[in-house]
């Protein structure tokens, strides 16, 4: 007799990427409550389960969510764009990003985070790690609550930096600050919980470094932080102690493989060798790279990282430095960038960049026995392509498919932890036309507060 389940979804192709990376042609996934119970062939599947709900169909793609390793969810959604393309790193963020970061009011930052993750939802990404820009987490996490997706988050820390005011906070304070979302938002059942994160960069103390680490170990969650995306933390580093980042970062005992740094263009091959040696991944921001002037493509270390054996995943980062959260489009970049600055088309291919949009993504976040994979006795969070859209057709081969030719607006559904959240494309957790309306006016009462002024370059009439 056949066995109960909730739900079967069906595929012309189920991209498993399991252990030996299957596709099944005419394939289905078999959900009960949060978990996959079964991943085969549809007719087998139909034959052995008895579902309360049977979607999907031969004109669908099926893939694990995808695992956005890093992402600003608030500071920027509702700023997105204003800040100029032209501005160097230390503009951009100094100058533009913190006083703008500083005006948002606690509506203002649930409402970013809700924007971010519908974005992210209804592009095929369902778990993500958050980049520590948050102010007023306890709302941040209801508002992401509500819409459905599952994230690591945490407050802004840092304690050096003595501006914006409102972000000002020593040694104690930062610490206290990691202590308390970690004991209110430990790792459980539910879909938001706490990581240890700092801005990194330059803007830690090494008590806070050494105090950040501990709390991590202590509460078993992973550690996140920015480092070297520009020459500026190199350069301070050597300045201050007399070697690179990576060096004083393995010295103080901080690296391990619950770490996750981002960006990391500006390091040098001894580090290169630290980060693998002591297990750190790799958030990869290939759009902010660009954007920013990294110099990625002419000192970025990438493929030494993967030769070394360094996990990599793949962030969208700030919507003022990427300006978008669809992580189809960042694998897409993934897969282009070193081929053309190593003048080599063996580099990144569309599979590795896929297995870091997801595995990678997994790995990165400690998640790998729960995402990035459709397995069974996982969770349950499945997105379905619809390829009866210009860009999926003709399909010929799925992976090049997926990262070269699609992106996020051939996402038909999305279900996140057995929960149906998008459907048809529309979200079904939250109301997007009052979102979208919300948004655009949050938005400029924002940059309106900011006193930074509008440098678009073409007249508006």
């Amino acid at each position: 007799m056949p066995e109960n389940v909730d739900r079967i979804m069906k595929g012309w192709y189920v991209v498993t990427m399991n252990a030996t990376r299957d596709i099944i042609r005419n394939g289905a996934v078999a959900t009960r409550g949060n978990t996959i119970v079964a991943v085969g062939k549809a007719r087998e599947i139909e034959a052995q389960y008895t579902a309360k709900e049977t979607i999907g169909g031969d004109r669908f793609v099926l893939t694990p969510g995808m695992i956005n390793s890093h992402i600003h969810v608030t500071g920027e959604p509702l700023t997105r764009g204003y800040v100029p393309d032209d501005t160097p790193f230390e503009e951009n963020v100094f100058m533009w990003l913190c006083p703008l970061y500083s005006v948002y009011t606690a509506a203002e930052e649930r409402l970013s985070g809700q924007l971010a993750a519908v974005e992210m939802l209804k592009s095929g990404t369902t778990t993500f790690l958050e980049a520590g820009t948050i102010r007023f987490l306890d709302d941040v996490v209801d508002g992401l609550s509500e819409v459905g997706i599952r994230g690591r988050v945490g407050n802004w820390i840092w304690d050096l930096p003595p501006e914006p005011d409102v972000y000002k906070q020593d040694t104690d304070q930062a610490l206290a600050t990691l202590q308390r979302q970690l004991e209110h938002y430990p790792e459980g059942d539910d879909r938001i919980s706490a990581w240890s994160l700092l801005v990194g960069h330059t803007t830690a103390s090494d008590p806070l470094w050494k105090g950040a680490r501990e709390l991590a170990t202590e509460h078993g969650v992973g550690m996140s932080f920015h480092m070297s995306p520009a020459k500026l933390d190199p350069e301070g580093f050597v300045a201050e102690f007399g070697h690179r980042p990576m060096v004083h970062l393995a010295e103080l005992g901080v690296l391990g493989s619950d770490v996750a740094m981002t960006h990391c263009v500006q390091v040098d091959d001894n580090e290169v060798a630290i980060m693998a040696e002591t297990g750190a991944h790799v958030a990869h921001c290939p759009t902010t790279a660009l954007k920013v002037s990294y110099g990625v493509t002419q000192v970025g270390k990438m493929p030494e990282m993967v030769q070394a054996g360094i996990n990599l995943g793949i962030g969208t980062d700030g919507n003022n430095a990427s300006n978008y959260s669809d992580l189809m489009r960042a694998s897409y970049l993934v897969a282009g960038l070193f081929k053309d600055g190593r003048q080599d088309p063996q580099m990144f291919p569309a599979e590795k960049a896929f297995e870091m949009a997801t595995v990678g993504g997994a790995e990165l976040l400690q998640m790998s026995d729960q995402v990035g994979s459709l397995e069974v006795g996982k969770k349950a969070d499945i997105v379905m392509h619809d390829t009866d859209r210009p860009e999926w057709r003709p399909l010929l081969n799925v992976m090049n498919q997926l990262v070269w030719s699609a992106d996020g607006r051939g996402v038909h559904t999305v279900v996140v932890d057995g929960t149906k959240v998008v459907e048809a494309g529309r979200m079904l957790t939250v109301d997007e036309d009052a979102m979208w309306a919300n948004a655009q006016q949050s938005g400029e009462s924002i940059v309106g507060r900011s006193g930074l002024p509008d440098k678009s370059k073409y007249p508006v009439l």
